[in-house]
């Protein structure tokens, strides 16, 4: 009877313990969910067929609710962006607040005018526009430029600016980039 009455103690407290090893966790993945999902959003963001050099995408998490921001060309990489993301575990809704640029042969040809640019006269600048997920991200509205992204120093950024300015119909540059090795603007 005893060693019954023992059984159960032992029982009870394995128990017991599992339950608060499984507690820990759970709390520790809630701790890290957040991070998983962010970088699930951005691989989904970055995938995107069409999302290239002349779009830009940004996020934020909050909860299980994704917020989208920023600005495309072609309107499949908004909803193709929104679709992909609200597929994602975790994901229980997603505000959409991307920007469809307005079609336009004039914004066009700026577009393809500060890429070349960047190419003949911009040294080695233009490397910020290569690769699958480049640095440098090139949104034209309207006439005006607004550079985004990352690039390595202040020079950069200021000979960015330049040879945007100087392409034939832009009215305005705007300098959004971030600088790697400089904490503030």
């Amino acid at each position: 009877m005893r060693s019954l009455r023992n059984l159960f103690i032992l029982a009870v407290a394995i128990l017991g313990i599992s339950s608060l090893s499984v507690s820990a966790q759970s709390n520790a993945f809630g701790a890290n969910n957040t991070q998983g999902l962010e970088r699930q959003v951005r691989k989904e963001i970055m995938t995107q067929q069409y999302y290239g050099v002349f779009d830009a995408i940004s996020f934020k998490v909050d909860g299980s609710t994704v917020y989208l921001y920023g600005s495309v060309v072609q309107p499949i990489t908004k909803s193709g962006a929104e679709r992909s993301i609200k597929r994602l575990d975790g994901v229980t809704d997603v505000v959409n607040k991307i920007e469809v640029l307005p079609l336009s042969n004039f914004d066009d040809s700026i577009r393809a005018g500060v890429v070349r640019e960047f190419d003949r006269r911009g040294g080695n600048i233009y490397r910020y526009l290569q690769g699958v997920n480049p640095p440098m991200r090139i949104i034209v509205k309207n006439g005006n430029v607004f550079l985004e992204g990352y690039v390595a120093n202040r020079s950069d950024a200021n000979l960015a600016r330049l040879l945007a300015n100087s392409v034939f119909g832009v009215f305005k540059v705007t300098d959004n980039l971030i600088r790697e090795n400089e904490t503030d603007r």
